[in-house]
């Protein structure tokens, strides 16, 4: 078996200047299924929060299913331009197309409307202002790879968003052998999660991204219940994990956990053999992030300090907050400050809670005891900035907007007080710069590689 047309589909993946809007990937599409309806279906899986058609891409007709779905999170669309070229490319690469034994179902963008709310950074030239200024991410408990319908213990969550009910129908219609689920991370390095021990895969996952000059993510794990099964891979996180690292802190989990599972979650369910891979790449690259030396720092001290670091943000949203409500309509629920607006009353129910399970794994485990590296210093003290300035850009929008449509006096001076403070932010990431915005092509290749290698590795372990 010729692994040649995969090497050839992942290195003839073309140069982009920026990211496809909404309708540029519908248009995209339509195209496709024009240009190659012999081997391309295309079907409505359902309607998004505000109305707009969600689509699956169809190609081939393998024994097996491989599901992938592009924009989970609206803030991540490096996903959308891989699925769109690899929905081409299967549809015009009958070499590759044979290779797998899948019926390919693409969804090129999960959340379009938080898409739609991110456009205004994707035909910029990337920055770390540009970007948190038009940055949106739906509040937790409405993110589409965090609704599922889930149960464990006492826990309960039965308030999938119409975005999850579309993909849980193709999961109870396809019973996929495989899910890829495509994010990507501001900034750090590449990482990945994995439902399956797959040793074999290991060394492609992390060798790939080195041959382009990206970096592995050699920092602090995104969430301290991530359990690592080699370097840069975690074994796929749950909603269980969480509600089990709750439990070991002393907090009930109920009263703490507002969102509910993630696809693998669902799909386990139904098909307790399915591998689902999560490739995530960042847009900014610095070097410190690979930096494995000793730092000066103890592990427990770097993370204590974030810990520190973002409940002052919150104290700082909430002050700013609690003077800003009473000027905001509640408007339509699909308006842009509604929605920005459930992210950040979102934010502040929940991170207090979050914070204090952190502090509290941080106080007691004893793997923090020995001096950090570069990396997790980087990662605690420079990229925790760089993630609370996202949920400041929010709030920036929201207060711009209302002071654009009202001009209220107050409203002018906590749009200049919140101003004042991303503005600091901004100058203090940007002071120590040594970050550089990393080739988009070089990102979709990435991911293009782990989920063709996994979905390959994939069939040979159902043979």
């Amino acid at each position: 078996m010729s692994l040649d047309p995969v090497q050839r589909a992942i290195e003839e993946v073309p140069s982009y200047s920026s990211f496809m809007t909404y309708r540029e990937l519908e248009e995209s599409t339509d195209r496709l299924a024009e240009e190659f309806g012999e081997v391309v279906k295309v079907v409505d899986v359902g309607r998004s929060r505000c109305g707009e058609r969600i689509r699956a891409v169809i190609v081939g007709g393998g024994s097996k299913a491989a599901l992938l779905f592009g924009a989970p999170h609206p803030n991540e669309p490096i996903g959308t331009l891989t699925l769109d070229y690899l929905s081409w490319r299967l549809a015009s690469d009958a070499d590759l197309r044979d290779l797998f034994d899948y019926t390919w179902v693409i969804v090129k963008a999960t959340d379009i409307d938080g898409l739609k709310m991110n456009e205004g950074w994707f035909k910029e030239p990337f920055s770390i202002e540009v970007y948190a200024r038009n940055y949106y991410r739906p509040a937790g408990n409405v993110q589409i790879e965090w609704s599922f319908p889930v149960r464990y213990k006492r826990y309960t969550f039965e308030s999938p968003t119409p975005e999850t009910r579309g993909l849980m129908s193709l999961i109870d219609s396809y019973r996929p052998n495989f899910i890829y689920s495509l994010h990507n991370a501001g900034f750090g390095g590449v990482y990945y999660y994995i439902s399956a021990n797959a040793p074999l895969l290991y060394p492609i996952l992390q060798l790939y991204p080195r041959s382009l000059g990206v970096p592995l993510s050699l920092g602090e794990p995104e969430v301290p219940w991530a359990k690592p099964l080699s370097r840069a891979i975690y074994s796929m996180v749950s909603v269980r994990d969480y509600y089990d690292f709750l439990e070991a802190q002393g907090m009930d989990p109920v009263n703490v956990i507002k969102h509910g599972g993630s696809s693998y979650d669902y799909a386990r369910e139904l098909n307790p053999s399915v591998v689902e891979l999560v490739t995530e790449v960042p847009y900014l690259y610095d070097p410190r992030i690979e930096d494995l030396s000793e730092a000066e720092v103890t592990r427990r001290k770097a993370v204590l300090d974030a810990v520190s670091w973002r409940e002052e943000v919150y104290r700082f949203v909430k002050g700013l907050w609690d003077r800003a409500r009473g000027f905001l309509p509640a408007g339509d629920v699909c308006s842009e400050v509604s929605l920005l607006r459930e992210s950040v009353e979102y934010f502040l129910e929940t991170m207090p809670k979050s914070i204090e399970a952190t502090r509290r794994w941080a106080s007691k485990d004893p793997s923090l005891e020995r001096k950090a590296t570069v990396s997790e210093v980087f990662d605690n003290y420079y990229v925790t900035k760089f993630y609370t300035l996202l949920t400041l850009g929010m709030l920036y929008r929201i207060l711009r907007r209302e002071y654009e449509r009202a001009s209220a006096p107050a409203l002018r001076s906590l749009v200049e007080e919140v101003e004042g403070r991303f503005h600091d932010i901004v100058k203090d990431l940007e002071s120590d710069r040594r970050y550089r915005a990393i080739e988009i092509r070089d990102l979709v290749r990435i991911q293009l590689a782990a989920g063709l290698y996994t979905a390959l590795y994939t069939q040979l372990l159902m043979k």
